[in-house]
């Protein structure tokens, strides 16, 4: 996820770092419904929220070691319903007993911004199908018929002549504002933010600033796209949210309630994968994901090895999924020979 103000940039679910194309990413900051339409609002299709209090076990964290130096990380989760209110008694111990806060690692395009106003007309431009086919055109009928049938539900523009791969984003982003979720977790950073401050523990942000030589180039290589590349990945997206809005709500209490192990049990059938891979066929985009990819955990392991070594305790946040990578940072920290423990789900 990149936080920026004007606009802000960001992709579904994807935070946290799994989908980080910058090109694609200044594409999502112009889509026309940010552009000339406000979000809707008032929807009949809103999903129960969820509430968390001070009486249930929380969200679980992860507890790193070396020594009797701690760093304890909470797993966040996505997507969650907007303005969730929770409060875990554990992690404001663990928040309010530690000598630093470590953000999640974050990165932002270096492009500027005059630099930054050059580039509208080419990326407005590459959002359409380089053909200029509409997706009735380029979609098989029975995909069609579905996307049609999901945009009439949450759409509240319509674009029959974006690419798939970008129509496929700016379905999951608008269904779950129609329905009351959020693709991100910045609610929970906020209550971490907010109770460390609160309790004067310092917080270290991991930001990876990624210069972007030639954004031009970048935008242009997203026609080298192959096209069934970019409709798997809508037809991933609309089977996900013709399925899975409500387990997606399941899934976030659970998550409230430290239930990793429920957590496990409900796979999530991700379109992530199929829509990063589309743009990783691309050479240029997939050296770009490289670099970037690197770069973020890089910073952030040298950040959660300071804390250890310089602090009894630190606090940090990673999103669950990256936790639970086999190959992921945690595994990175433990064939660095540091201690690992999981959260115990509480019976």
């Amino acid at each position: 996820m990149v936080n920026r103000r004007a606009p802000k940039i960001s992709l579904p679910s994807h935070r946290h770092p799994a989908v980080a194309i910058l090109a694609l990413m200044a594409l999502m900051a112009l889509r026309p419904a940010n552009l000339c339409a406000a979000e809707r609002s008032g929807d009949t299709d809103a999903l129960p929220e969820v509430l968390v209090t001070g009486e249930q076990p929380g969200p679980g964290m992860w507890r790193v070691s070396k020594g009797n130096h701690d760093l304890w990380i909470l797993a966040t989760f996505a997507p969650l319903p907007k303005k969730m209110i929770w409060r875990s008694r554990a992690v404001e111990m663990r928040i309010s007993s530690s000598q630093v806060v470590i953000t999640p690692p974050e990165f932002a395009p270096n492009i500027g911004l005059f630099r930054g106003i050059t580039l509208i007309p080419a990326l407005l431009h590459a959002r359409g199908s380089p053909d200029g086919k509409t997706l009735e055109e380029e979609l098989p009928h029975d995909l069609y018929i579905r996307w049609l049938a999901l945009r009439v539900k949450y759409l509240d523009h319509s674009d029959e002549k974006v690419r798939p791969i970008l129509a496929a984003f700016d379905l999951y982003a608008d269904a779950l504002t129609q329905v009351g979720l959020t693709p991100d977790d910045d609610e929970v950073w906020d209550v971490v933010k907010q109770t460390a401050n609160a309790h004067h523990v310092p917080i270290e942000h991991v930001n990876i600033k990624v210069p972007l030589d030639d954004p031009k180039s970048a935008i242009r290589s997203l026609d080298q796209i192959p096209r069934s590349a970019e409709i798997a990945c809508l037809e991933k997206t609309i089977k996900r949210l013709e399925t899975d809005l409500q387990p997606m709500v399941r899934r976030a209490n659970l998550w409230s309630l430290g239930d990793i192990d429920g957590l496990r049990a409900m796979p999530i059938p991700s379109q992530r994968a199929t829509c990063q891979n589309a743009f990783l066929a691309v050479p240029q985009l997939q050296a770009q994901f490289s670099q970037i990819d690197t770069s973020m955990n890089s910073a952030w392991l040298i950040a959660a090895e300071n804390a250890l070594a310089g602090n009894v305790s630190s606090f940090s946040v990673l999103r669950i999924d990256e936790l639970l990578r086999p190959d992921g940072l945690l595994a990175m920290l433990r064939a660095k020979g540091y201690a690992v423990e999981e959260p115990q789900t509480e019976k």
